[in-house]
């Protein structure tokens, strides 16, 4: 993991969309089936809006139903980290940037093997780099 990136708000608001500064910056959600990479099926990278960190890779990339990016695990095990996160009554894991601290999304036990989980990322906390050959695995996939 490279060093932390840390800019003051104003910096965030310049740099980011209105609705990238709301999910990563506030902590927003997207509404289920409206953001820009729910149904994209191309190869390449999949990386934080805010820093640029690689964070998904599309062959981990699947259709969950959920209406947002659903991906069984990072590319690395160190590209997000999570927190407990308690809000709207429910617990929940909440995933994100290492490098940023932006907000992505939040991860659940409920996807495919042999991770068997559902990382369910905003599409506003992504910015998608197509790949012209095929995406390497992500770790811990043989």
């Amino acid at each position: 993991m490279t060093n932390k990136l840390t800019k003051p708000d104003a910096e965030w608001r310049k740099e980011l969309t209105p609705e990238q500064y709301r999910v990563l910056r506030e902590k927003g959600t997207e509404r289920p089936f409206t953001g820009k990479y729910w149904d994209t099926h191309e190869n390449g990278n999949y990386k934080c809006a805010g820093c640029g960190l690689v964070l998904f890779q599309s062959e981990a990339k699947f259709d969950s139903g959920c209406g947002w990016p659903s991906f069984s695990a990072p590319v690395a095990t160190n590209a997000v980290a999570t927190h407990a996160d308690t809000s709207f009554g429910m617990h929940r894991i909440e995933v994100l940037c290492p490098r940023c601290g932006g907000h992505l999304g939040h991860v659940f036990d409920d996807g495919p093997a042999p991770t068997g989980q559902r990382y369910c990322i905003n599409s506003a906390s992504l910015k998608f780099e197509k790949a012209d050959a095929p995406a390497a695995k992500p770790e811990g996939k043989k």
